[in-house]
């Protein structure tokens, strides 16, 4: 389990690192004004870029306790079964059972 969270952790930084990057290369890449070279070059660049990896696409939410991928509360970070246990326990603020 711990392998998966480093491996989330390290495709964090990595589109981190390489977004500004990745976002000026394409502004120059769709400028029309610029020279057809300069923007062939940035194109280059960029698919240099995509083999390094780093995609939004790629980053997986994952549960602070747990670890756990799958049915993550955004908001709180906490996987379906810790929210359940912190909030029948009083320990995240506005959020109760519901009854009616």
């Amino acid at each position: 389990m711990k392998i998966l969270y480093t491996k989330d952790k390290n495709r964090r930084n990595i589109f981190l690192r390489l977004e500004k990057k990745r976002l000026i290369l394409n502004y120059i890449l769709k400028n029309i004004k610029l020279d057809k070279e300069i923007r062939e070059q940035a194109f280059l660049k960029l698919r240099a870029l995509s083999t390094k990896g780093g995609f939004v696409t790629k980053i997986k939410n994952r549960c602070v306790l747990s670890n756990r991928s799958r049915a993550v509360y955004r908001k709180f970070k906490l996987s379906r079964i810790f929210f359940k246990q912190y909030t029948l326990q009083g320990l995240i603020m506005g959020a109760k059972k519901a009854s009616w």
